[in-house]
């Protein structure tokens, strides 16, 4: 039993002076690591700021930029472990890291494969920004006014008060109309006349009454009216005007609903008849 004892003694010495060698002898691959990561991250740090800040003179969405320099973060945290195990002889174990990870992303990839792709469409789109918020846009079947982007989807107000969450992947796939880009946006109605009218004088009265609306534009845009079609009973003109989406003074709807209502006052008032169809 003694020298049992003995001989766990002697082994248990023989491992600590083989762990007391091995840590000795690791030390100076420590510190050099410890150096060239550290240098590593100073230079990935600046690099990613510089890229930050180059993103926020570029981009709109704060949100998305944010998400992004959490990625670089973490990206430069992983870059700097590996290098740390490579510098130190663990080259076995940083391939491991590197191959799980590469298997873990495959896996996630196509697990989360629509919420990637939507971020990654929230990120074009942070760049090249199709919108604004406050914009009034139609994308597929939904049309309202952009509230907000999120990394997964945009907010639109439609104009009968419903909140549409559209998947951001949705948008870069489809056409998207974008109404106020530019803050000019058209807009139309049709007045049918009587057969034996005066056109050109009734185009006149037309024109007479919607430039006195306040909202209309006068020298960017010009109103105008069309003759669209030949009715049944009538002959249709269209009227059709712009105005600034960017100025808030004016109501689009509110212009709109005044412009039907004089143009009708100023047809009546001049004895040109607005008949109903004929059945």
């Amino acid at each position: 039993k003694h020298q049992d004892i003995m001989e766990i003694i002697n082994d248990i010495r023989v491992h600590l002076v083989n762990y007391y060698d091995n840590i000795i002898a690791i030390i100076p691959k420590v510190l050099l690591a410890i150096v060239i990561v550290g240098l590593l991250m100073t230079v990935l740090k600046y690099l990613r700021k510089k890229s930050v800040k180059f993103m926020l003179e570029k981009a709109e969405d704060k949100l998305l930029i944010g998400f992004i320099d959490s990625v670089f973060r973490i990206i430069n945290v992983s870059i700097g472990l590996l290098v740390f195990l490579f510098t130190i002889g663990q080259a076995g174990i940083a391939s491991s890291v590197l191959g799980a990870a590469t298997i873990s992303s495959v896996v996630i990839g196509f697990a989360f494969k629509d919420i990637a792709e939507n971020f990654l469409a929230g990120v074009i789109m942070a760049f090249n920004r199709p919108f604004s918020i406050g914009d009034t846009v139609m994308t597929g079947t939904v049309e309202g006014t952009i509230t907000e982007m999120s990394l997964r989807d945009t907010h639109i107000k439609t104009f009968d008060g419903k909140d549409v969450y559209v998947p951001n992947g949705q948008i870069i796939k489809n056409p998207l109309y974008n109404y106020t880009i530019d803050g000019y946006l058209r807009k139309s109605f049709d007045v049918g006349l009587d057969y034996g009218t005066d056109i050109d004088a009734a185009r006149s009265i037309i024109l007479d009454s919607v430039n006195t609306i306040p909202g209309i534009l006068q020298e960017e845009k010009l109103a105008k009216t069309l003759i669209k079609n030949l009715g049944a009973s009538t002959i249709n003109i269209q009227v059709q005007y712009w105005v600034n989406t960017f100025n808030k003074k004016h109501n689009a709807v509110e212009i709109h609903s005044q412009a039907i209502k004089k143009t009708l006052n100023a047809l009546e008032s001049a004895g040109v008849n607005l008949p109903g169809d004929i059945i």
